[in-house]
Order: structure tokens, then C-alpha cells, then sequence
């Protein structure tokens, strides 16, 4: 029996429902500092004030959710698996209990949410795991006119990122799901233009290895945002982070 990606995908997650933190890798002195700041890159990039009415999509177990919602004046906090929703509502209670969110189960290609509702849309390593061009598509549809978008996601010309993604073997030893992949940032401009974004900005950002000894975390990131800058290096960074205008 054939099973579509997003059988799939709730499958996965399911089966790894007790592990889903230590997978994701948020948990760790190294991916704690990575979410900090994506986190506020999302803020930033995306506009987000104290009273914008926020979408995040493929929230996964919370982590951005509960450093997100104190600064914005209502968050919705989606994901396609249930198993993961319950995880990342636990977290908002514990860590931000004050905080305006909404859960809902939504597929990030069909929301089923009206359009021009939001005046941000975020999402962290969540494209990759779908129809992009659906996906991208449908957060157009939901952004308010002159509202924004900022995403954050595997770099493909990163050497570990695309064995990681195209080697099977490897794939599913570090819990990766069967369908996800990487994109390379002329791709992401591609795809955002297709959308109908006709404003947006796609940059390479992280060279923070969650390898990297914790002692060593806060020179790595001042070496890191030095090689974001440079030309050539900064493309084979770990992640792509794009900002896009609904206009």
C-alpha cells in the first residue's frame, strides 16, 4: 500500500512522538542559542509588534511558539500532527502561560483559514517537508495586504545539509522524515515569485554546528556572523533565512 507524503509525515512523527525534542534539537546549549535567534530574526524581519496577529505553521513542539507569543497580540500555533500540537501547547502553558495562542491542526498547503487575515507568517524548517509551491501559495493567501513573511530552512549547498538530505542511510538516522529535503536560495526566489511575492529577501545565515562545544558557542557565533557576510563562504552556511511582502 502506497502511502502519500502526508500519511507519511504524520506516520513519522507519531512513531517519534516521545523523542520528537531530541530529534529537532532544540533542547541543547546549541540549539537553544540557534532558536534565540532565529526567534528574533523572525520578529525582526517579519515586523511582528505588540498587537499583530501572528500565523505560525509547522510549529512542532513549541519552541518558537513560547518565544513568540510575548511580543505579539495573538499567535496561532499550527501543525499537521496532533501528536506534536499537544507538545508544543504544553510548552506555551509552561513558559509563556500569559500569552494570547490559538492551536489548531492545519495543513500548511489547505488552510483552512480565511485570507488576509494575519500580518505575519512564520515558520522554522517547515517547507522542506512539503509542496512548497502549494504551501507558499496558501501563506500569500492568509498574510494581510503588505504583511510579511520569514522562514528559516536547510541550505542545500551545505555540504552535511545535502548528504544528509539525499543519502537514505543517513536520512533516517537522524530522524529525518521521508520525504524532507533542502533548497538552495535561488530556488526559494523562484518560489516565492511563482507565489506571487513581489518584495522579499533570501539570506544565508548560521554556521553554529550543534556540535559545537558549549564554552565555544558565543566565539563560534561572532566567527559565524563574520562568514554570513563574507561572498562565497557565507553559501555554504547551514540554513537560508528569506523575509517576503505580501504588496
Amino acid at each position: 500500500m502506497k502511502f502519500s507524503p502526508k500519511e507519511r509525515e504524520l506516520a513519522h512523527w507519531r512513531s517519534l512522538k516521545e523523542r520528537a525534542d531530541q530529534i529537532l534539537g532544540w533542547q541543547t546549549p546549541q540549539g537553544n542559542a540557534r532558536a534565540d535567534r532565529r526567534a528574533r530574526l523572525f520578529r525582526e524581519m517579519a515586523k511582528m509588534q505588540s498587537r499583530s496577529v501572528v500565523l505560525e505553521v509547522g510549529c512542532g513542539t513549541g519552541e518558537f511558539a513560547y518565544r513568540i507569543a510575548p511580543h505579539v497580540g495573538e499567535l496561532w500555533a499550527t501543525d499537521l500532527s496532533p501528536d506534536l500540537l499537544s507538545k508544543c501547547a504544553a510548552k506555551v502553558q509552561q513558559n509563556s502561560p500569559a500569552s494570547n495562542v490559538t492551536f489548531q491542526i492545519q495543513d500548511i498547503t489547505e488552510l483552512q483559514l480565511p485570507a488576509d487575515k494575519f500580518d505575519a507568517v512564520y515558520g522554522c524548517s517547515v517547507l522542506h517537508h512539503v509542496n512548497a509551491r502549494l504551501a507558499l501559495r496558501e501563506i500569500h493567501r492568509v498574510l494581510k495586504m503588505e504583511g510579511w513573511s520569514v522562514f528559516s530552512e536547510p541550505n542545500m549547498l551545505n555540504p552535511q545539509i545535502a548528504l544528509q538530505k539525499n543519502v537514505p542511510y543517513i536520512k533516517q538516522r537522524v530522524g529525518d522524515t521521508p520525504d524532507e529535503t533542502a533548497f538552495f536560495s535561488w530556488e526559494l526566489r523562484r518560489l516565492l515569485r511563482e507565489a506571487g511575492f513581489a518584495e522579499f529577501t533570501v539570506l544565508n545565515f548560521d554556521f553554529l554546528h550543534p556540535l559545537v562545544p558549549p564554552r565555544w558557542i558565543p566565539f563560534v557565533e561572532k566567527v559565524g556572523l563574520l562568514l554570513e557576510r563574507l561572498p562565497v563562504v557565507r553559501a555554504f552556511s547551514g540554513s537560508l533565512i528569506f523575509a517576503a511582502k505580501k504588496s
